[in-house]
């Protein structure tokens, strides 16, 4: 048994050295072909891993870049370049030339590390094109391996005093749909903070599996490797999430919380209703956790009624520079669960600041700006700091949202995501989840189309329940005027799509939505 959570460390590295004496042959993680690691395997295979890349030159504050799949030897090589205090840059797979090229230059990278071809993309042939182009770059391709060496070559690892003191030790990117990529800065302490808050709020222990379904690379993949190290769950690495192969994978190693959003609970529920009666898919899990994307309230009751003996859904809020600010608690009732993303973390201060400049009372909707440990140490093109934060220091999120009564956090939208028609402002979110519970409709995404007599017209993008059934614009517009929706508020075009566009962490991607109709 793992027992109390972990929670005297500084370093993540101290952390794996800490678990790695407390329960040395405790299972830490394992993957979808069985192979596992212990705390103390996973120690040991780190500093090896840590050797090999010191002869390639990998030292105190290098930057390295990876956008390795969710692999266990992706974990093992956080651990590595932790015990080398170089500086990651983890890489989501889906970037691709202009991004990696973009990264690497920006970032000053001195090693890549890459797949050879991995879903039938070839990695290796883009990243050394990128690094012809900087003659400091090397690549290393791992295709589930990565260079060993002799752990007594290392230097002495370096102490960090204090939370204060951290160096940056970590650069995510934002997915850059629109523009390029920001790359925020982080240190051991910011990315262990939100680490703290969802340890804390799903009540984490040595006894919990967890599903490993999204890319690791996310940032929240690394708010998973602290919690897990600090609490002792194990995660179950699956490369990557096809619910037909990573159901079954999931059920036989008996996950306790399933994560990791929307699109993976949906995919859940589908998986649960084509199962005979009476049979659980999941009959072990505590807690469907979730973040990244917004979840509409019905989908936390489907799981409660249909899904076995869980809470339900416990989703936070956050994002890269402020990763799970807001976190749900496995204790709140129904109501908070299903509406809310949750209080503030520990030592996590929110102000909702209405789009007239005043500080939105309780109720009130504005945008949420962010104080706390999550903080990023700023972005690494230093020209959009001074946008980032307000005045008084608070961090821009450019979300809309209200604290309710119970002190959670309520997210109605993005302030880019407010449909203004006639001068009347739409919440693209609020008609999603009313659209959301109707019967034909198994997933929906409301925008705003360019219109020459309205500004802009509500349109909605619906993946029906039934493609041979799906809604009508006449039956959508009784649907939501039965529901008590504003007349103005009720889209006035559907379109009708086979699946809905959405990025690894789960979020639609209007914009690409609103360049395919917006003509």
């Amino acid at each position: 048994m793992a027992g109390p959570v972990i929670t005297d460390y500084v370093s993540l590295w101290d952390l794996i050295e800490q678990r790695a004496a407390r329960t040395p042959d405790h299972v830490i993680a394992s993957d979808e072909d069985g192979r596992e690691l212990t705390c103390a395997g996973y120690r040991d295979q780190a500093l090896k891993v840590a050797a090999g890349l010191q002869a390639l030159g990998v030292g105190k504050d290098v930057n390295v870049s990876w956008l390795l799949p969710t692999w266990l030897e992706s974990f093992v090589l956080v651990g590595a370049l932790a015990r080398l205090e170089a500086i990651q840059n983890p890489m989501l797979p889906i970037y691709r030339d202009r991004e990696v090229r973009f990264i690497t230059q920006q970032t000053g990278a001195k090693l890549i590390v890459t797949p050879s071809v991995w879903k039938g993309f070839d990695y290796e042939a883009m990243c050394r094109e990128a690094a012809a182009e900087k003659p400091d770059l090397q690549v290393l391709v791992c295709d589930k391996v990565l260079p060993e060496g002799d752990p007594a070559t290392l230097p002495p690892f370096t102490p960090v005093p204090d939370a204060a003191s951290a160096p940056i030790r970590w650069i995510f990117y934002s997915s850059g749909t629109t523009a390029d990529p920001k790359g925020a800065k982080h240190t051991d302490p910011s990315v262990r903070a939100s680490a703290d808050a969802m340890t804390d709020s799903l009540s984490l222990t040595d006894d919990d599996v967890f599903g490993l379904v999204f890319p690791y690379t996310h940032i929240g993949g690394q708010t998973w490797t602290f919690s897990a190290l600090m609490s002792g769950c194990k995660l179950v690495f699956i490369e990557a999430f096809v619910p037909a192969t990573a159901i079954p994978v999931m059920q036989e190693e008996r996950i306790t919380v399933a994560g990791a959003g929307t699109p993976f609970h949906m995919a859940y529920l589908d998986a649960q209703r084509a199962l005979p009666a009476g049979e659980v898919l999941f009959p072990e899990v505590r807690v469907y956790c979730g973040g990244a994307s917004p979840k509409p309230p019905q989908l936390h009751y489907d799981i409660v009624a249909e899904m076995g003996d869980s809470v339900g859904i416990c989703s936070g809020y956050g994002l890269t520079e402020f990763p799970i600010a807001t976190m749900a608690y496995i204790s709140d009732v129904d109501e908070e669960l299903a509406h809310t993303e949750g209080r503030p973390g520990p030592d996590v201060r929110i102000k909702v600041v209405t789009l007239d400049g005043r500080v939105a009372g309780p109720g009130e909707e504005g945008e949420i700006r962010t104080k706390g440990r999550q903080m990023f140490k700023g972005y690494v093109d230093a020209s959009l700091d001074e946008k980032a934060w307000d005045e008084d220091g608070w961090f821009h999120t450019g979300d809309l949202g209200y604290l309710n009564d119970a002190g959670n956090i309520v997210i109605t939208g993005r302030l880019k995501d407010v449909i203004i028609r006639k001068g009347e402002n739409i919440s693209a979110k609020e008609v999603e989840d009313l659209l959301f519970t109707h019967p034909k409709i198994a997933d929906v995404a409301v925008i705003g189309l360019p219109d020459p007599k309205l500004g802009e017209r509500c349109c909605a993008v619906i993946q029906p329940a039934d493609p041979a059934d799906a809604p009508t614009l006449p039956e959508v517009f009784e649907f939501c005027k039965a529901a008590g929706l504003m007349t103005q508020k009720i889209p006035e075009q559907i379109e009708i799509v086979a699946v809905l566009p959405r990025n690894p962490a789960g979020k639609i991607l209007k914009n690409d939505l609103k360049q395919a109709y917006g003509a």
